[in-house]
């Protein structure tokens, strides 16, 4: 039976819209399905509802991956200026907020309308409300099973992303899928994500609502921005970031400090001898937290009556404090899911499974994992595109 589809692309979210958009005007006839009733869920209420929908320095180091090279080609050929330039071209305003993170003025809802209307113009056909069933390969030809029929089409897509944000009906049938067509699947685990602290730490969740200016680290990788104290642990964005580099069981480092240098309070007890640990820090840390680091640290005393030594310990301790999560918020708080469908089993070129001819897999789907700030976004524009070129 022939096909009247070139391509069936499964799931319309950020990666398969742009996938279905580009292929659909190449002159690919294309059929988008998504068992949601309504496409772009996750783009609706990301960046707090204006879509963080690029980052100007987007860059193949700022993605985690078992490939840390897997990402070049396609971000390459794809970047946030063409994507900006699609914007512009549909008369959507942005701005720049911190880090070269683009929002829209507006709404996140401008995105996926210009998606939406992108994918009217290669006159693809959309099924919404559509969860499909069964799929195979008749030797000619993919097969879906949907509501009310099967479809066919010689290439197949997989953007159905990974099991972050549950609640908007995302799962893990992207792994399914690969497995079903034995392709390999790295670990899926949640990122960007709080992570959560119990025992003897659980003490800081007093500080739940506080937030200050960090280095936070897990492993070698460093992010200086805001991390927060929650009722249950650890926030912000510089602790969302390292969490996609921790490993369950494994310490993340904090720089309270980020701007003192090493002998910073054997210069306070110089200079202000009489001062206490929780007024010096005071001076650029919240004055709860600042508190709450002292008595940790057993230095309530005036600085001059604290012998240098112990002076030294709590200097490295502050630029080096060491919280051992004992878990994360889950699938349901995070962003994104690091893992996912094994870069060594696709091409880089065109996302198509190396061992199964007509078969790609793009976004978030993919073992490639981008910094919290748009890069995942980028990630899916520039994933959707260079599986497009090859349908």
């Amino acid at each position: 039976m022939a096909s009247p589809y070139d391509a069936i692309i499964l799931g319309a979210g950020a990666a398969g819209l742009m996938c279905a958009a580009v292929a659909g005007q190449r002159g690919r006839s294309v059929l988008l399905v998504d068992h949601a009733d309504a496409a772009g869920k996750k783009i609706l209420i990301s960046g707090g509802g204006r879509c963080n929908f690029t980052n100007l320095h987007t860059a193949p180091d700022r993605y985690v991956s078992a490939n840390p090279h897997f990402a070049k080609s396609a971000l390459g050929r794809y970047t946030a200026s063409d994507f900006i330039a699609l914007v512009e071209r549909h008369r959507i305003a942005w701005h720049e907020k911190t880090l070269g993170q683009l929002f829209c003025d507006g709404s996140a809802r401008q995105i996926v309308a210009m998606l939406l209307d992108e994918c009217d113009a290669g006159r693809v056909d959309v099924a919404l409300s559509a969860p499909f069933g069964e799929v195979g390969h008749d030797g000619a030809a993919f097969t879906v099973a949907l509501p009310d029929r099967v479809v066919r089409a010689p290439r197949l897509v997989i953007a159905t992303g990974g099991p972050s944000i549950p609640k908007l009906g995302a799962t893990g049938a992207a792994y399914d899928l690969a497995r079903r067509f034995g392709l390999k699947v790295v670990e899926p685990r949640p990122a960007l994500v709080p992570l959560t602290l119990g025992g003897d730490e659980a003490l800081f969740r007093t500080l739940s609502g506080v937030a200050a200016d960090v280095v936070a680290s897990a492993g070698k990788a460093r992010f200086r921005e805001a991390a927060l104290f929650t009722h249950r642990g650890l926030s912000g964005p510089a602790i969302l970031q390292v969490s996609s580099y921790w490993r369950p069981r494994e310490p993340i480092g904090i720089d309270f400090v980020p701007d003192a240098d090493r002998d910073w309070l054997l210069t306070a007890k110089r200079m202000q001898p009489r001062a206490t640990l929780r007024r010096a820090l005071a001076a650029t840390l919240p004055d709860r937290l600042a508190e709450a680091l002292a008595e940790r640290l057993d230095l309530s005393v005036e600085l001059g009556n604290v012998p240098d030594r112990r002076l030294d310990e709590a200097g490295r301790r502050l630029s080096d404090w060491r919280f051992t999560p004992n878990g994360s918020e889950g699938f349901a708080k995070a962003e994104v899911t690091v893992g996912g469908i094994s870069t060594a089993d696709l091409s880089s070129q065109t996302l198509e499974a190396r061992r199964v001819p007509g078969l790609h897999a793009i976004g978030e789907a993919v073992d490639v994992t981008g910094w919290l700030g748009g890069y995942n976004f980028q990630w899916a524009w520039a994933s959707g595109w260079a599986a497009a070129q090859a349908l």
